[in-house]
């Protein structure tokens, strides 16, 4: 397939290039700096992009299969839950105008239920410095889930996905919905390698067409 990838420099980004690129997928890597996309690949095109200019967004999407969007404006952006919100419905615009019917999106694990009626980002413990961008994720799923006209996946990660998870890319993951799944241990924890060989499985296998999922070991 050629895939546009939204945010491929980024810690999820580049992780699902890497993906891509094991699968023998044509991407374009699009994000806003794009001298940070360290490989030189030949089924790699790297893109400046901005996603608060649809116009140049239609322009650099059309003639896609598929557009995935790992967009993240920063955790240290003080504005992140607008940053975030207006960025994500630009580009579900931008995909449409440009025909490109297939759009998956990396989203966040706040909205999960923890418990009947509780929402993850709802509970006591739920950390402070990542509340205003799990709230934006939450709200964007809201305006997703409302889009009849394209063939969406919202993939929210484990509960824990950081650079500190090394287990690599194992190919191998456990499938929820809008629960968390929990290991043996109680802990819901993936790599960012196997969350995005969840999301180019989803991709190839359309499991989840206007569904979100999860995925953890």
């Amino acid at each position: 397939m050629h895939i546009a990838i939204i945010g491929a420099s980024g810690f999820v980004g580049t992780k699902l290039v890497n993906e891509a690129i094991r699968r023998d997928h044509e991407i374009t890597a699009i994000c806003r700096h794009p001298e940070k996309i360290e490989l030189d690949h030949e089924q790699v095109k790297a893109q400046k992009g901005d996603v608060f200019n649809p116009n140049e967004l239609v322009n650099k999407l059309e003639g896609h299969d598929a557009v995935i969007s790992a967009y993240n404006p920063g955790w240290e952006d003080p504005e992140i839950y607008d940053h975030y919100l207006e960025g994500c419905k630009v580009l579900q615009k931008a995909v449409k105008q440009s025909g490109v019917n297939r759009f998956l999106v990396v989203g966040g694990a706040g909205s999960l239920e923890i418990a009947p009626g509780e929402q993850l980002i709802d509970t006591p413990d739920f950390p402070e410095e990542y509340k205003e961008g799990a709230k934006a994720a939450r709200d964007y799923l809201d305006i997703l889930s409302e889009e009849d006209d394209l063939d969406w996946t919202f993939l929210s990660p484990a509960i824990l996905m950081h650079p500190g998870i090394d287990t690599g890319r194992t190919g191998t993951y456990r499938i929820g919905t809008d629960q968390p799944v929990f290991d043996a241990n109680g802990e819901s924890k993936i790599s960012a390698e196997d969350l995005a060989v969840a999301l180019l499985d989803e991709l190839e296998n359309a499991d989840f067409i206007q569904q979100r999922f999860t995925v953890a070991y």
